[in-house]
């Protein structure tokens, strides 16, 4: 009893952790923080150390690409100085940010004219969001499987709520794989706008990148995820080992005592076998009961 208890109570705290942290690191926007040092690219091209095409120092103002901003699965948002030339809007954190394009649906059937790696990098970047949807399906149907195996304390459930976590986990996994796919493509592979080898030396030089908290919280999560399938699985085998002992248990209370049937005793008990076997004494001499009474 104390077995299932304990890790059941865990398997919860991980369970909810982990939805938690994964639904807070699915609709932020901070995966990836992207410093560009402005006054450092103007210093250069005052001191001829480098230089900027005109069409890249009429779009210094106004494209987003000369901007610090974070980047999200969904938005990427300018939380310092917002560029004048890009349409965008106020996010629930009260930052200016535009949408990231799926192409869903594309309307315009823009995507034709992608190159073979690029819509590789797109199949990658619908993929990750299916996954992390799909994830938290399995999460939600766990959720009530496990309701139903606390109710009735039955290891089937409680083992199919282990099974529903551990698919959520994988496939958030197997999300946040590919959302480093989609970095690497956009990073390494791509040669054209908007992505980092079309850019400028000068921007590339002094563009730094880093992980920021949405990244780290999905992993958690993802780890939380795993946690609550292996605490689910034990408590699953716990309850199976208490369901045993308690049908061995009331198995051994049903069984009575055996007792001997009729024996050379006339079928009494062994009490009166005992009063039968017991050597009375005969009649006396003379005695009025006896049959030799002279």
């Amino acid at each position: 009893m104390v077995c299932s208890a304990i890790t059941l109570s865990l398997a919860t705290v991980a369970g909810v952790i982990s939805v938690a942290l994964l639904g807070i690191a699915f609709g932020t926007d901070n995966w990836m923080y992207i410093r560009v040092d402005r006054k450092q690219i103007q210093e250069d091209m005052a001191n001829g150390e480098g230089t900027l095409s005109a069409s890249d120092q009429e779009r210094f103002d106004s494209s987003g690409l000369f901007r610090s901003r974070t980047q999200g699965l969904f938005r990427i948002c300018y939380p310092e100085t917002k560029p004048k030339g890009v349409e965008l809007y106020l996010s629930p954190v009260e930052t200016y940010c535009e949408n990231i394009d799926y192409y869903i649906p594309d309307e315009e059937n823009l995507t034709k004219r992608f190159s073979e790696e690029r819509m590789a990098r797109l199949h990658m970047a619908r993929s990750m969001i299916a996954l992390f949807i799909a994830a938290f399906f399995f999460v939600f149907v766990a959720f009530w499987t496990g309701v139903a195996g606390c109710w009735r304390r039955s290891p089937g459930n409680i083992g199919t709520t282990a099974a529903l976590m551990l698919l959520a986990c994988l496939f958030s996994a197997g999300s946040m794989g590919l959302w480093h796919g989609v970095q690497y493509y956009e990073q390494k592979k791509l040669n054209e706008e908007p992505f980092y080898r079309s850019w400028p030396p000068l921007a590339q030089q002094h563009t730094h990148a880093a992980f920021d908290w949405s990244y780290f919280l999905a992993w958690v999560g993802v780890g939380c995820a795993f946690l609550s399938f292996l605490f689910l699985a034990i408590a699953s085998i716990c309850l199976r080992r208490e369901r045993s002992k308690q049908a061995e248990s009331s198995h051994s209370q049903l069984m009575m005592p055996v007792y001997p049937t009729k024996s050379s005793n006339g079928g009494y008990g062994p009490g009166y076998a005992y009063a039968s076997s017991y050597n009375h004494p005969g009649p006396y001499y003379n005695s009025q009961y006896g049959p030799y009474n002279y």
